[in-house]
């Protein structure tokens, strides 16, 4: 499998959710990284941690990698040569995917493992 460079996102994130009819939240627009995704389930969001609002269901703790691209949509086998060795360590990860990339997010107290058995696993952490 290809092997893959990475970068670490400095931001703590957070992924939480709206119900599925709820606005954009308002710092859509705004720089730094944030994702926003809408299901006829729920309206799912990825943003800093300080940007959620209280009283929503929230899993924080979250920090980002991501690969250097852009990555063409023929590319096979991107995530599954990242998440494999994760995965076998027992490192949960959440993705999101853009135009040009991937980004796993990975719980801040398994960074450092988390880049470790990348690198392990051949990949290169941009740090």
């Amino acid at each position: 499998m290809k092997k893959h460079t990475l970068w670490v996102l400095p931001e703590e994130l957070a992924v939480w959710k709206l119900p599925p009819d709820a606005p954009f939240p308002s710092f859509v627009g705004e720089t730094g990284f944030w994702s926003v995704t809408r299901t006829s389930e729920e309206l799912s969001v990825v943003s800093d941690s300080r940007s959620v609002p209280p009283g929503r269901p929230v899993e924080t703790g979250w920090r980002c990698m991501g690969v250097k691209g852009p990555l063409p949509f023929d590319l096979v086998g991107v995530l599954a040569a990242l998440s494999a060795p994760l995965a076998e360590t027992g490192i949960s990860i959440f993705v999101v995917s853009t135009f040009d990339t991937d980004f796993l997010l990975v719980k801040n107290h398994q960074l450092e493992l988390a880049c470790a058995v990348l690198q392990k696993a051949g990949h290169e952490i941009a740090r």
